[in-house]
């Protein structure tokens, strides 16, 4: 787990379109984000996947650092909460889009629609 001072979280208005789509891109990292929607503070243990720990630390770092979730230890366990707030401030719906799209087949609504 990283120490407390490793966990760096950008402003909400450092937060770049590019880098969360990159971080939501990726199907484990996307899982995450969808076991987070709720709205409520999770431990790792409870959202990552069944992953070599090299691999969590690699995706959770990727959320982080894009500003799409936010890290917090406690102890010996790391939370970890969805940064919805601040996502749609800087990108209003986006999120939701995301959410909204998670098991569409590629022929859907979802993907005709123009952003």
């Amino acid at each position: 787990m990283p120490a407390a001072a490793d966990l760096t979280h950008p402003a909400a208005d450092r937060i770049e379109i590019v880098g969360v789509l990159a971080a939501l891109g990726h199907p484990v990292r996307l899982e995450i984000v969808r076991k987070l929607a709720s709205g409520a503070e999770a431990s790792c243990g409870e959202v990552v996947p069944d992953l070599p720990r090299s691999s969590v630390t690699h995706h959770l770092r990727t959320l982080r650092e894009s500003g799409v979730i936010r890290q917090r230890p406690q102890g010996r366990k790391l939370y970890l909460a969805l940064r919805r707030d601040d996502l749609e401030l800087r990108f209003p719906g986006l999120l939701e889009l995301v959410l909204a799209c998670r098991s569409r087949p590629l022929d859907s609504e979802c993907d005709e629609q123009p952003l």
